[in-house]
């Protein structure tokens, strides 16, 4: 069966939530109209597991039966920060742009706990823990972490050890790109 391509449209706009234990959340667009469905697996066909509230999203949508639906992800821009210091005390000492020349490490989430606001991630081939704080997370477009999932990572030694400065999708370690 042909797919219908008059419904479809590259639509760009904002998340307004996702919620990834529900496995969707919707997207509103710059252009108006109703929300626009974002399901787990779509994302995921994209590289990620969440989307933090409030990023900057460019999708292709489909109309259906039961409503607009995105069914290609193909940029996320992390929500802006509403202020200009440091993400983290641990940051603190740290140029931006020093921690952007960092490599990006392929790595491995341990688990993390949303509630908590942390968890921990493994570098592949190294026995020790990276920190990861759900700021970053945030700062960073993603909304949530499940344990096992591959992503790429900055990582500093903080004050209290390894700690994730920035983290990307796993496809972005393997081709080396700077955004999610």
């Amino acid at each position: 069966m042909a797919e219908d391509l008059s419904s479809m449209h590259q639509v760009e706009g904002q998340v307004k939530w996702f919620d990834p234990a529900k496995g969707f959340g919707f997207v509103v667009s710059d252009g108006g109209g109703p929300d626009i469905l974002l399901h787990m697996n779509v994302l995921r066909n994209f590289g990620q597991s969440s989307v933090a509230d409030g990023s900057r999203i460019q999708v292709v949508t489909q109309e259906t039966a039961r409503g607009v639906q995105a069914i290609e992800v193909l940029s996320i821009i992390p929500p802006e920060r509403e202020d200009d210091g440091p993400l983290l005390s641990d940051f603190s000492h740290l140029d931006p742009a020093d921690i952007r020349q960092r490599p990006l490490e392929p790595a491995r989430v341990k688990w993390f706990d949303k509630a908590k606001g942390f968890g921990f991630a493994n570098v592949f081939g190294r026995s020790e823990d990276v920190f990861v704080h759900i700021e970053v997370l945030r700062q960073s477009g993603l909304a949530d972490l499940q344990p096992g999932e591959a992503l790429a990572m900055r990582v500093i030694d903080g004050r209290r050890g390894r700690m994730a400065a920035e983290i990307l999708a796993w496809e972005a370690a393997l081709t080396g790109q700077e955004a999610l």
